[in-house]
């Protein structure tokens, strides 16, 4: 088990967590941002982060420092946190994001983590390669073998109470996430940054984004925390966190307010473009999108990264509150409306409910059902899965309506659950908050927890007693279920 990371409270696959950095001396509570300082360019001073956004943890490139004509002596002199005035935690990366870039880097794994340690990072990474999307098998898994034997090489090195990342890589190649979260996971190292993952985020490839990471989990053991290297947009963080992420580095405060853009959980808006602040932070309290354009370029430039900042940390207060409330899944429902990229995302996190179903409570406050993608969710996956340890006997009626004496036995169905013992009708989640108009995903989960019910029950007869539901769901009803239409009276 790993000491420093303690998971709190969880809701499908996110938590809210505490990362123990020994030393910086802190305790990081995740999910957490960690804005990413660059110490040529540094456009919010980090003590201003801490101070005014909450900020526990930052992020800065080692390899930058090294390699720029004076940053390096005065790191060494000064030490990391002295340099960047920052009283928290300090993550460092190692210069694989210039090695993607430029295809080399004057420095190694040794060099690298000896120099971090040496100037005072808290968190350290090697020298990793960041294979990128869509690359053949055996290109991703020939560079996955070099960023695990440098894995191995990072546990060999003295760097006394720094804690190291071992990055996950393997491309969009899932078998090779999978091998590669097992392979960190059975180190002595201690964060798991997903890497290689920046293009599929800038090309709204959100869905393989998903997929990847749900690979990389299956590999890593639920004491890991997770780094989703280079995701910066707050309109994706519910995604991430509910598949599993604990950390997020943000450039796009930064990057985004130097071409004149201003964030939303909802997307991105040019301040060219803007008439009103749809915002109440105290940079949009005060000022207008005619102030900002009238203002020189470096002070617009700092006050929309200001704005990107406290839009970017609000999402993760609301994200960890969804968790303690035990809404996850809604929240996520609710930003996947705002790109169709987020939609096929959140499709894709649905295609994991089985996984996600391990760390999801069993018991919450309540179900909202806000669309067809609900059908699909860990709570439907987990009640179907817990009718194989029900055993109806003689004839039983599972029906919509009015319960039947003539049966042995009768029990309500409901969508999109399906069948269940009257004594669970008060139980979270058949306490569910449904709409009056059910889309066709939620008949057709119920049907097939019909079915799951008449699979396991063999020797039990059923009548399925159903208030007009759609050819699609009764098709996935057994031949053996005797099927009876409320509203038309059909048998």
């Amino acid at each position: 088990m790993r000491e420093q990371f303690e998971v709190r409270d969880s809701d499908a696959g996110g938590r809210i967590g505490e990362l123990t950095v020994p030393r910086a001396g802190v305790t990081v509570e995740t999910p957490a941002l960690m804005p990413v300082v660059n110490p040529n360019i540094v456009t919010i001073e980090p003590s201003r982060m801490a101070d005014e956004f909450g900020a526990e943890i930052i992020i800065t490139n080692s390899y930058i420092i090294k390699t720029t004509d004076g940053l390096e002596a005065d790191a060494r002199e000064q030490g990391l946190h002295d340099l960047l005035d920052f009283d928290g935690a300090i993550v460092t990366d190692s210069g694989s994001f210039q090695l993607a870039e430029y295809g080399e880097i004057d420095t190694n794994t040794e060099d690298i983590l000896q120099f971090q340690h040496e100037i005072g990072s808290d968190i350290g990474t090697p020298v990793d390669i960041p294979t990128p999307p869509d690359v053949s098998h055996e290109r991703a898994e020939s560079e996955l073998r070099t960023t695990q034997e440098r894995l191995e090489l990072a546990e060999t090195i003295d760097v006394g109470d720094m804690l190291v990342n071992a990055p996950v890589q393997g491309s969009t190649h899932v078998d090779l996430r999978e091998e590669a979260g097992a392979h960190a996971a059975a180190t002595d190292l201690d964060v798991f940054p997903v890497g290689a993952v920046v293009p599929l985020l800038n090309d709204y490839r959100y869905d393989e984004m998903v997929d990847v990471v749900a690979a990389s989990k299956r590999g890593l053991s639920r004491d890991c925390p997770v780094h989703l290297f280079g995701a910066g947009h707050p309109m994706m963080f519910a995604l991430a966190v509910a598949m599993g992420c604990d950390l997020f580095d943000s450039a796009a405060y930064a990057l985004y307010a130097r071409d004149g853009r201003y964030l939303t959980v909802d997307g991105t808006e040019h301040v060219e473009e803007l008439d009103y602040m749809p915002c109440s932070c105290p940079v949009c309290v005060d000022e207008t999108p005619a102030s900002l354009r009238a203002m020189d370029d470096r002070d617009r430039e700092e006050a929309l990264a200001a704005h990107n900042l406290h839009v970017t940390f609000a999402e993760m207060r609301t994200i960890k509150q969804a968790i303690r409330d035990g809404d996850l899944m809604e929240l996520v429902e609710r930003r996947a409306r705002a790109h169709p990229a987020m939609l096929d995302g959140y499709r894709a996190l649905t295609d994991h409910a089985a996984q996600l179903e391990e760390t999801d409570p069993a018991s919450k406050g309540s179900f909202f059902y806000l669309s067809n993608e609900s059908a699909a969710r860990p709570e439907v996956v987990r009640h179907h899965e817990r009718l194989d340890r029900l055993s109806p006997s003689g004839e039983v009626l599972l029906t919509e309506g009015d319960h039947s004496s003539d049966y042995d036995e009768s029990w309500p169905v409901v969508p999109p659950f399906g069948p269940f013992p009257k004594a669970l009708r008060n139980t979270y989640p058949l306490t569910a908050e449904m709409p009056s108009r059910l889309d066709r995903d939620a008949y057709e989960a119920a049907a097939s927890g019909v079915a799951r019910l008449a699979d396991v029950n063999s020797d039990t007869s059923f009548t399925l007693a159903h208030e007009d539901w759609p050819e699609s769901a009764l098709a996935l009803v057994p031949e053996s279920v005797t099927v009876e239409n409320l509203w038309r009276g059909e048998r």
